[in-house]
């Protein structure tokens, strides 16, 4: 998950764990309704385990916007009771929007998919890292 101050990206890896894909995007809700939707796509696809995205600083510390990802991972895990990953997301949004840009999508359109994508790539960046193992 792409965890933003509007939105949440979602993907979800396939059966065997090898490929990411961009599942939808989690419009945040005063009311914390997002969570109430992340845990019926947990059930739809029989989600196992949770990655959520970690912003850290380019010198690597945690700021602000980590400290609220890390308080949203805190949350999900104690709510579906399943355990949850931070994975370094440094970046992703930002390759994402690049990727989208070089596929000549406007921008209008961009803003409707880049949350999923930067998603799709924070997960295939967690399930890479696993098989090199």
């Amino acid at each position: 998950m792409d965890y933003g101050d509007r939105n949440i990206g979602v993907a979800i890896s396939d059966a065997f764990g090898w490929t990411a894909q961009g599942k939808e995007v989690v419009h945040k809700r005063r009311d914390g309704g997002e969570v109430e939707r992340i845990a019926e796509l947990v059930k739809e696809y029989e989600v196992t385990e949770i990655v959520v995205g970690l912003p850290k600083n380019m010198n690597n510390t945690i700021g602000p916007r980590g400290e609220i990802s890390i308080a949203f991972a805190e949350q999900l895990q104690t709510r579906l009771n399943l355990p949850v990953h931070l994975w370094d997301e440094r970046l992703t949004t930002v390759s994402a929007e690049r990727t989208l840009i070089e596929a000549d999508v406007s921008r209008k359109k961009r803003k409707l998919v880049v949350d999923k994508m930067a998603a799709t790539l924070i997960l295939q960046n967690y399930l890479d890292s696993k098989t090199k193992r």
